[in-house]
């Protein structure tokens, strides 16, 4: 009596199959990268002129230690600065959001300060 032939299973490879597939979705980056449009500290620069530290609670700012709130920020940053030019610096501090910071930074830009930079 002839032996029949088994059939390879195919088990194995829909198993292998599955476990790319997870692979490569964990692995890939789904969505686009956004690029802060603000400069580190650690790229340089010169800062001359008085202190223009600004800290970005997230109930709050305060400019050199001082509350300051959004609607007088423009005016209170001002009356620090030489040139519009002058180098302004944003901290986070605790538990600001992303969001809250680009918001402000943008508030600033919208003033007519270009030198923006961005600390930890």
């Amino acid at each position: 009596m002839p032996r029949r032939r088994r059939k390879p299973s195919l088990t194995p490879m829909i198993d292998v199959v599955f476990l790319l597939l997870v692979f490569f979705m964990l692995a890939s980056r789904f969505g686009l990268d956004q690029v802060l449009p603000l400069p580190m500290a650690g790229s340089g620069g010169a800062y001359d002129g008085p202190p223009r530290l600004i800290d970005i609670a997230p109930d709050g700012l305060f400019v050199n230690g001082a509350p300051t709130d959004e609607t007088t920020l423009n005016a209170t940053v001002g009356a620090l600065m030489q040139a519009p030019s002058d180098m302004l610096i944003l901290r986070g501090r605790d538990g600001a959001d992303l969001q809250r910071i680009i918001a402000i930074a943008d508030r600033l830009r919208a003033a007519g300060f270009t030198s923006l930079v961005l600390v930890e």
